[in-house]
């Protein structure tokens, strides 16, 4: 399977299980980014957004049930695979109501894992056919359309992603870097101010006083949120009449 434009993170302290990970992940087409420490760990997944994230539980510092149920705690919804040698039934129960997708004890068959991963994305790839509703927008992600009180909105492709990538994020700040990487590639040389012009360009689409903007917040020294909250946030159709 071509794993093409898939962001995956890897938290995982053991050398040679992470550089297994990483070499196989990479073969299959995914760009993969790693942690070896649970606050290294957090920090990296704050920043998302990723496709899939593969957890170790015994990590130096934080661990990864603290990992997983801050994450979630903050409505992100990002896959997380465990992968932990934490064999006991108690702890897969744990991890599985915290939150996770899947867990995998070790030793692991890498090509079970790696099948898990690609089953993982194919439910989360169908759950972005589902329309997103969040407060008077809905995004209908199988149709790249969007709608404003029940109205057509005429977005820009990268507008659509720029706005996408802020109702997934629910409520939590992304900063202009994670916006930029995110939407044109952690590879883009083009400076923060474009994050800042396409959010400009939104505002002009969907606020009622674009100069005084309801739905997408300026945080101070952060970036940008959707303000609305995350509870509000839901996939299928019915916010409009």
């Amino acid at each position: 399977m071509n794993g093409v434009g898939c962001r995956l993170l890897v938290v995982e302290d053991d050398p040679s299980i992470l550089q297994g990970l990483e070499l196989a992940l990479g073969r299959e087409g995914y760009e993969v980014h790693t942690a070896t420490d649970g606050d290294r760990g957090l920090e990296m997944a704050r920043r998302g957004p990723w496709d899939l994230i593969v957890l170790d539980l015994m990590l130096p510092g934080r661990n990864g049930f603290e990992i997983l149920a801050t994450l979630r705690e903050a409505g992100d919804d990002t896959p997380v695979l465990i992968l932990s040698a934490r064999t006991d039934e108690m702890d897969r129960i744990r991890g599985l109501d915290l939150g996770a997708d899947d867990y995998v004890t070790k030793p692991f068959s890498l090509g079970e894992l790696l099948a898990r991963v690609r089953a993982m994305l194919r439910r989360r790839r169908h759950d972005d056919d589902e329309p997103l509703v969040a407060g008077p927008l809905t995004v209908d992600m199988a149709h790249h359309a969007v709608l404003l009180d029940g109205r057509p909105v005429d977005l820009t492709a990268t507008e659509y992603q720029v706005l996408v990538l802020l109702v997934r994020a629910r409520e939590r700040v992304l900063s202009r870097r994670q916006i930029l990487d995110a939407v044109w590639g952690p590879g883009h040389h083009g400076s923060v101010r474009t994050v800042d012009n396409f959010i400009a360009q939104l505002r002009a689409k969907l606020e009622v006083e674009p100069g005084r903007p309801q739905l997408i917040e300026t945080v101070r020294g952060f970036g940008y949120r959707l303000a609305v909250r995350a509870e509000e946030i839901r996939a299928g159709w019915g916010a409009q009449s």
